[in-house]
């Protein structure tokens, strides 16, 4: 079995049989399933919610969690792929599937009792219960510390009150992961239902970006839960942090996917749109451009391999993690960029992927964590010095 995608320097040899099968059950459900609807959603500003129970089917949520809980066991290069592929299909689709696994399922498996794992996570990854992740506020988005939402103890309550912005999947959503600080100022994790009284999740509308994928505002008025709701492993910053970097993973990937369809898009163009009698292919600056794409996406795959490498080892580390992030979403962004120029006006259109891969991509540089804070966090790894002031 082969990669799917442009393979210059033979990935194939570096995935295993189970990892390239598992790109391509991603990659047929993308293109037969996903690529036919995507306009009229993109259009429309609405994700296609019908397809949850089919993403549930085929494992793209958790896969790489024990099958106890609904996971496959999977590799995280193979979780990988799985982001690669969603993401070659539309930014909003993969936004859904890592918001999922990695900042819904995985702070329950992480962090949560084994009663919340049982009752939650096989649900999850079947796709049955949408959730979603409450962390980043109006006031507070790369500081996620000065965050203003408070939990209150109250007999074998909590009281939480609050605001959170920018969440991806909340209006749909049916469990919230809500992060806030108690008495004391430590921060802790709890699950809340969506029918839980106090609890809305107006969506936000007029995005030019990542059209196919539900925003939300969280409000949390006195909204009212029971101790066992909230997640027990989780004490401090530390935890949520931790689950932006099972998301910046995936984005590490998803962006390859996204800059991979820019490029495909671009090559294959470029050889039928004859300009003077011959395809623009055949012209210098034509090819610079292709072969700049080719050289970055070629980078960014062997850097996602290794990372995803050392992360089955238990070895990457959150910083590695940020340079990823970093570099294959700026990569992506260029792509794209090269990629309209080729098509010319054609480019602007919704007929093609670009303009939309484009657009979305102005989100994917910015959420969890901006291009300047990963240079920092990079930064403070390779120096020891702190410049985050």
């Amino acid at each position: 079995m082969k990669y799917i995608g442009p393979d210059f320097y033979n990935i194939t040899d570096l995935l295993t049989e189970e990892e390239l099968s598992i790109q391509k059950t991603a990659h047929e459900f993308v293109k037969n399933e996903f690529l036919p609807i995507i306009q009229e959603h993109f259009r429309k500003g609405t994700f296609p919610e019908k397809i949850i129970p089919r993403l549930g089917e085929i494992g793209v949520f958790g896969p790489t969690f024990p099958e106890e809980f609904g996971g496959a066991g999977v590799s995280n290069v193979a979780y990988g792929l799985i982001m690669q592929e969603l993401e070659r299909g539309d930014s909003g689709l993969r936004s859904f599937a890592s918001v999922q696994g990695g900042l819904v399922m995985y702070p329950i498996l992480e962090y949560g009792s084994e009663e919340q794992k049982k009752k939650w996570l096989p649900k999850l990854a079947k796709g049955e219960v949408v959730g979603c992740f409450g962390l980043t506020e109006p006031e507070f988005g790369s500081n996620p510390s000065g965050m203003l939402t408070r939990a209150k103890k109250d007999g074998n309550n909590w009281i939480i009150n609050g605001s959170k912005m920018w969440i991806t999947n909340g209006s749909i959503a049916d469990i919230a992961i809500i992060w806030a600080k108690d008495e004391d100022g430590i921060i802790s994790g709890f699950i809340i239902p969506k029918d839980t009284k106090g609890f809305t999740a107006p969506e936000m509308h007029g995005k030019l970006s990542l059209r196919a994928s539900v925003t939300s505002e969280l409000v949390l008025d006195d909204v009212i839960i029971s101790d066992n709701q909230k997640l027990p492993k989780a004490e401090g910053l530390k935890a949520p942090l931790s689950c932006l970097s099972q998301a910046r993973y995936s984005i590490a990937w998803g962006a390859i996917g996204a800059a991979i369809d820019c490029y495909e898009t671009a090559l294959e163009y470029s050889k039928n749109r004859k300009q003077f009698s011959k395809p623009i292919a055949a012209y210098q600056l034509t090819q610079k451009k292709l072969v700049d794409m080719l050289e970055e996406i070629t980078k960014a795959q062997l850097l996602a391999i290794q990372l995803g490498r050392l992360k089955d080892q238990g070895k990457a580390t959150f910083a590695q993690i940020s340079l990823a992030k970093r570099n294959n979403v700026a990569m992506a962004r260029d792509i794209a960029r090269s990629a309209r120029e080729i098509l010319g006006a054609n480019g602007i259109t919704d007929d093609y992927p670009i303009m939309r891969h484009m657009m979305n991509l102005e989100s994917v540089y910015t959420y969890e964590g901006t291009y300047e804070m990963h240079t920092l966090i990079v930064g403070k790894e390779i120096t020891g010095f702190e410049a985050f002031d």
